[in-house]
């Protein structure tokens, strides 16, 4: 198929659009106005992992538009805010981290933004909220700016009557202020006009455009983006393994690229659009693809994803992995995930069953014993038809490598290695 590469100039508020960003936006005709001159704008993101996971796809790679089209983004660490919890969204009280902790996600967090943002020249800017927030005197916060927040307003907010029905802590309810502090603050010292955020985000968001129209009689601006459901029901980014990671260490570049080449074919065109920056006459020509073909759209899509993350090497290095598995090809040993293993636990031999679950190709050994009983275990690219099969140092070859499959993506090698 010829991809046609032309592209004309659009505002970055058409790119949302067409692209699927777009949720709600707190002035339809000002927005989109505002947008065609430069603005900052900004994000804030939960502290309480030391990594990003796909699920935090979509608000980065808004930023990254943003800037492309001009914008100043910034990043905001809410290593303030991460301090109390934002109730938005969960059902329940978030465990309390230290500051320590908060402080070493943080750090973790800001290399992962580089991948996305250009900080030079302060093209981009990287913020902590504890700079400020942590610094606040409780009574002068109260008289100051808590003095313009109605209780009754708060509980019509949707994230607050959802916990409210299974129990808010006072802490998390002063959440709400808080982040209409930091967008305050934002607009007061770096001429912030705009918030964005997750559809949960909207009441926190009107509250901190509220909050500044009260203090400083102006008026600032927010777009919410859409929660990203895959075409099967599931929120995007949980896999039966859990959350797919942007830390190499957690989620090594090979899974990551198999994450995306195992789109569901709905969602191909959706995930191309969202997660990469093809332009969009090139996208929409692949979500024209059908049938067998699609694949060919689903490598695109995984390995434009996978070198926004990790680099163009990396994405070479696992789409060469991923083609060498399914043609059988020779291909670089440090593109497959490996588990390595001493030649003595063979001498007798490992039940398979408790190989699937060490390499993590099943979440437990009965869940391992299911997928094979239902033929959806391989050893050596041969269907294993015994749970409790024996494997040992015949079924190795030469190189002292031994293939599983777990359906028929899911790839992991066993190297065996001289014991200790």
């Amino acid at each position: 198929m010829r991809i046609v590469k032309h592209r004309a100039e659009k505002t970055v508020f058409a790119i949302f659009k067409e692209r699927g960003f777009v949720e709600q936006v707190t002035d339809e005709k000002k927005v989109p106005e505002m947008l065609e001159d430069q603005v900052t704008c900004y994000i804030g993101f939960d502290p309480t992992a030391s990594s990003f996971h796909v699920g935090n796809l979509v608000p980065i790679m808004s930023l990254a538009h943003m800037q492309r089209h001009g914008h100043r983004p910034i990043a905001l660490v809410g290593g303030g805010t991460g301090l109390v919890g934002d109730p938005s969204g969960k059902d329940e009280m978030r465990q309390i981290l230290t500051y320590e902790e908060i402080n070493k996600n943080a750090e973790a967090q800001k290399k992962q933004f580089s991948r996305f943002l250009d900080f030079s020249e302060d093209r981009a800017l990287l913020l902590n909220n504890a700079e400020w927030l942590t610094r606040l005197n409780y009574i002068n916060f109260l008289r100051d700016i808590g003095v313009h927040f109605s209780v009754n307003r708060m509980l019509a907010t949707e994230s607050i009557k959802t916990r409210l029905e299974t129990g808010l802590s006072f802490i998390e309810f002063n959440y709400q202020l808080l982040q209409a502090y930091d967008f305050w603050h934002l607009f007061k010292n770096y001429d912030c006009m705009m918030q964005m955020g997750g559809s949960d985000q909207w009441g926190n968001i009107v509250a901190g455009i509220d909050l500044i129209r009260r203090l400083e009689g102006k008026q600032a601006y927010g777009v919410t983006f859409p929660l990203i459901m895959t075409a099967d029901g599931r929120k995007m980014g949980k896999t039966e393994k859990g959350a797919v990671w942007l830390d190499p260490q957690r989620t090594s570049p090979y899974e990551y690229y198999q994450f995306w080449i195992n789109t569901d074919d709905r969602d191909v065109r959706r995930f191309l659009a969202l997660f990469t920056f093809l332009p969009m006459e090139e996208v929409e020509e692949y979500g024209k693809i059908k049938g067998a073909e699609i694949r060919k759209a689903k490598e695109i899509l995984a390995f434009e994803a996978t070198k926004i993350v990790h680099g163009e090497e990396e994405a070479s290095r696992a789409r060469a992995a991923s083609k060498a598995l399914f043609s059988k090809e020779k291909t670089d040993e440090g593109s497959i995930p490996t588990t390595h293993l001493g030649k003595k636990e063979f001498v007798q031999g490992i039940p398979i069953f408790k190989l699937f679950e060490t390499t993590n190709l099943s979440t437990s050994g009965s869940e391992a014993r299911r997928l094979i009983e239902q033929g959806g275990g391989y050893l050596n690219e041969r269907r294993v038809d015994k749970f409790d099969l024996i494997v040992t140092l015949q079924d190795f070859n030469e190189k002292g490598e031994a293939l599983l499959r777990a359906g028929k993506k899911k790839f992991h090698r066993i190297k065996v290695l001289d014991n200790n």
